[in-house]
């Protein structure tokens, strides 16, 4: 199996987002429970609604995202055109860092809206 360094990751909304230095998703399945009498006392699950959020950081670099817009995201494991992450999602968080002994920095919060698209290699 190969690994890839993260070096070349990047965060999208239409332009690249500068200053970031990384990002984390969480993409989950609501597991539904079925269990019933028949069951005998052992939990049973089907699968349900799924969803997606997650959030970036970084340095600041320009005007910061405003909470409540809608972006396109597309977060990027490489450069390679398919080891990407995409969809809607809303920004729902702000977070701005400052410090005497360091930079300004930034870390945003999302929340995917519809379907995600994951990466094919």
């Amino acid at each position: 199996m190969a690994h890839y360094s993260g070096k070349a990751g990047e965060v999208d909304n239409g332009a690249s987002v500068t200053g970031i230095k990384s990002w984390t998703l969480d993409y989950t399945v609501d597991m539904l429970e079925t269990t019933d009498f028949a069951d005998a006392g052992v939990k049973t699950f089907l699968p349900g609604p799924s969803g997606w959020s997650g959030s970036f950081e970084g340095l600041k670099d320009g005007v910061p995202i405003a909470i409540g817009t809608l972006v396109t995201l597309t977060l990027k494991e490489t450069q390679t055109a398919t080891q990407k992450w995409t969809g809607s999602a809303y920004i729902s968080g702000v977070h701005p860092k400052t410090s005497a002994d360091g930079l300004v920095e930034y870390s945003y919060d999302f929340q995917g809206t519809g379907a995600l698209t994951v990466p094919t290699t």
